[in-house]
């Protein structure tokens, strides 16, 4: 697996920008390989985003060339428009790692150009972000197709944005009853009340925007950013079983597990965090007298694409809440609104212990069920970290 290479001013300005219009994306680097044989990997992220936002699920294809899909696709520069198609596949040789190929692309592209993938209407459009200056596109008094485009969809983003207000809004000082007394319970009915499907923690948003909801009485409670694997190819135990193996303590009814919170600052069940900057690596360690253990990793890169797809735009939902005859009662009471995660932060805070991640691997409640994986690995911040790492934010009063 090609690991992405970091990103210059120019791409960094360009992602900042996007977000800022309230659109999200994807990318993808160029490598020379890829380019030759026309051939490149559909990283995690990318995977993520092209689930979350209906282009494409890789875990329901079937390996083989009979199986992939072509998706319309459009390669917008300031001067033309290509249209074009980008073939998703999974092949039959190495394990059916998931790829795809932008046609046409080699025209538009360096080798280690680092390209924006924006999905849209079911169809993904294409700028290369290492060559092209979005803002200055976007801005300019000509026309152009990555100034047509963008404000087009940024436009459809804005009114999404005033219509769940608007939503809100409309149910000013009404008490609903949550689905579920359980943490996740008012979540759950908000999700509901939106007519979102329940699902996975990678799709529960509304039309593109990010919902995470909290109790207002639980103060100095961490917030969920996002979940994110680690990088098996890189890390020394190769799954959550085997860091369990290792590393894993037994409960009271005999299972083994791990469930803690992991910091930077200070080793939890000799489990402590580490950021090393000269690999651009987040390293899970087990610390013991004479030293540590490197137990797992996550490439930085890979957490920061995260962020910024997962949190382009987010409502960060707080409610009040009552207790009332065993059942849980809240309404509405802000939403703060962000937009523009700064990735600049994200490390620092990670360095600082106001990000942390939450380990839940082999949870006897799926070990009793029968049911194989159930690990999650949740980043959350603490609430301090919250202006740090969305410095641009409107907080609405319902």
């Amino acid at each position: 697996m090609i690991h992405m290479r970091a990103f210059t001013p120019l791409e960094l300005k360009n992602q900042q920008y996007l977000v800022n219009l309230g659109i999200s994306f994807t990318q993808v680097q160029i490598t020379e390989t890829g380019l030759q044989k026309s051939i490149l990997d559909a990283t995690a992220p990318m995977r993520a985003y092209f689930k979350e936002n209906g282009i494409h699920d890789y875990e329901l294809q079937l390996q083989g060339p009979e199986n992939k899909i072509l998706v319309p696709t459009h390669i917008l520069t300031f001067q033309s428009v290509l249209d074009t198609q980008t073939s998703l596949y999974r092949p039959v040789t190495k394990n059916g790692d998931p790829r795809l190929w932008i046609y046409k692309l080699q025209a538009y592209t360096k080798p280690d150009d680092i390209h924006i993938l924006i999905a849209h209407g079911g169809e993904l459009f294409i700028i290369n972000s290492t060559r092209e200056d979005i803002k200055q596109a976007v801005e300019s008094a000509l026309v152009n197709p990555i100034k047509d485009c963008l404000l087009a969809f940024s436009s459809e983003a804005q009114e999404v944005s005033q219509e769940l207000i608007q939503h809100f809004r409309r149910a000013s000082g009404q008490w609903f009853e949550s689905e579920v007394m359980a943490d996740t319970g008012i979540g759950r009915t908000i999700e509901t009340l939106l007519g979102i499907p329940m699902n996975s923690d990678k799709t529960a948003d509304y039309k593109g925007i990010e919902l995470k909801s909290a109790r207002g009485n639980k103060t100095g409670a961490r917030k969920n950013l996002f979940t994110q694997t680690p990088n098996w190819d890189l890390s020394r135990c190769k799954s959550g079983q085997e860091i369990v193996d290792k590393y894993g303590y037994f409960t009271e009814d005999g299972f083994k597990t791990i469930q803690t919170t992991v910091s930077a600052t200070h080793p939890t069940r000799n489990l402590q965090l580490s950021v090393n900057d000269i690999e651009s690596l987040l390293e899970l360690q087990h610390i013991r007298d004479a030293g540590h253990d490197d137990v797992a990793v996550w490439q930085l890169l890979t957490l920061h694409e995260r962020l910024l797809t997962k949190h382009h735009e987010t409502f960060w939902i707080n409610v009040e809440n009552r207790i009332e005859n065993n059942k849980e009662y809240f309404r509405y009471d802000n939403i703060i609104h962000t937009k523009n995660p700064n990735i600049g932060q994200f490390d620092v805070l990670l360095e600082q212990g106001m990000i942390t991640v939450d380990l839940l691997i082999c949870r006897p409640s799926f070990q009793k069920s029968g049911k194989n994986g159930g690990d999650t690995y949740s980043f959350k911040m603490r609430p301090k970290a919250m202006p740090l790492v969305f410095p641009e934010s409107i907080t609405y009063k319902i």
